[in-house]
């Protein structure tokens, strides 16, 4: 029978190790891509949670946002900036301090909301979730079904403006992620995803800021709104995202868009949810893509469309 005194170190020793076990920063856990509701209720009070309200609108936040949330406006932050008419993510000093500044550190573990409301707004979480795991942090998650499953929920929302005590975040740049220009011009073995509606892929519509109608050739449409339930306003269920993506050939991936936001979709459900190997982003995207117009262009647009259009009948 162990003495008393050997029983105590063993006490000592189980207390240790479970004081370690809770010291353990998010980045050495387990950490889903998603996250419920509930799972969010249950974890809110804990230390590491730094909760980022992307959601447009400091006058949305104001009125109501998840208690403890700091707002980080996906439009206006940051998460995004321009470079030669080009929507580009930020770079390593422009990285560090937005995420610092937001109360992020490489300990915390980040829970992207959006407003949970369509598609779309679905992407600007990806989207900051990409340019977080450009960055190097290790542990990040999207509030699924966004703020609008917490409302649902009934669970508890607060009105106060939080400001965040800065922190310091050193950024490991993941250029893995990440497809330059110049990798999509000399591709010759990834797969390139067109992230766009149908019409855009076609060539029928283009965004404003792009200079030619179609897509890049050989990429393969992959709309990012099939990967998005409407009526639930979240994303479909696993399964069935995975069947969605079978249509792809195994191998890289580059996922693109117009302006890498929808393609944010794409390159979380392959990457982050069905754990796909080599799925890079191209945040150019055809706005990039087009602005030489000696690049090609596959486009199924047709002179009747073109009419159309000068009718004022069509895109």
């Amino acid at each position: 029978m162990p003495s008393v005194s050997v029983g105590r170190r063993i006490f000592g020793a189980a207390v240790l190790v479970a004081a370690a076990v809770a010291a353990i920063p998010a980045s050495a856990a387990t950490v889903e891509p998603l996250v419920s509701p509930q799972w969010l209720k249950d974890h809110l009070r804990d230390p590491q949670i730094a909760v980022i309200d992307v959601r447009s609108g400091v006058l949305i936040y104001d009125a109501a946002h998840i208690p403890g949330a700091v707002h980080s406006d996906y439009d206006k932050a940051g998460w995004r900036v321009s470079r030669n008419g080009v929507l580009q993510p930020p770079n390593l000093a422009e990285l560090e301090k937005l995420i610092g500044e937001t109360g992020i550190d490489e300990d915390s573990h980040v829970i992207v909301v959006s407003a949970g409301t369509s598609a779309t707004d679905f992407g600007a979480a990806a989207r900051v979730y990409w340019t977080l795991k450009v960055a190097g942090h290790p542990a990040v998650s999207i509030l699924d079904g966004g703020f609008n499953a917490w409302q649902a929920a009934a669970y508890p929302i607060d009105n106060r403006k939080i400001v965040p005590a800065p922190k310091i975040f050193t950024s490991r740049f993941d250029e893995r992620l990440l497809a330059q220009l110049a990798a999509v011009e000399n591709n010759e073995h990834a797969t390139l995803v067109d992230a766009r509606p149908a019409s855009y892929f076609d060539g029928k519509e283009k965004a404003a800021a792009s200079k030619a109608y179609g897509h890049i050739p050989g990429a393969i449409n992959l709309d990012s709104a099939s990967f998005y339930d409407p009526a639930a306003n979240r994303l479909r269920p696993k399964d069935q995202l995975a069947r969605i993506a079978a249509k792809l050939p195994a191998g890289p991936v580059v996922a693109y868009c117009n302006t890498g936001h929808w393609a944010a979709t794409d390159w979380f459900v392959l990457s982050a949810v069905l754990g796909r190997p080599d799925v890079r982003l191209y945040p150019g995207s055809m706005v990039e893509w087009s602005a030489n117009p000696s690049r090609p262009i596959a486009s199924s647009r047709t002179r009747l469309d073109d009419l159309k259009k000068a009718l004022g009948l069509g895109s």
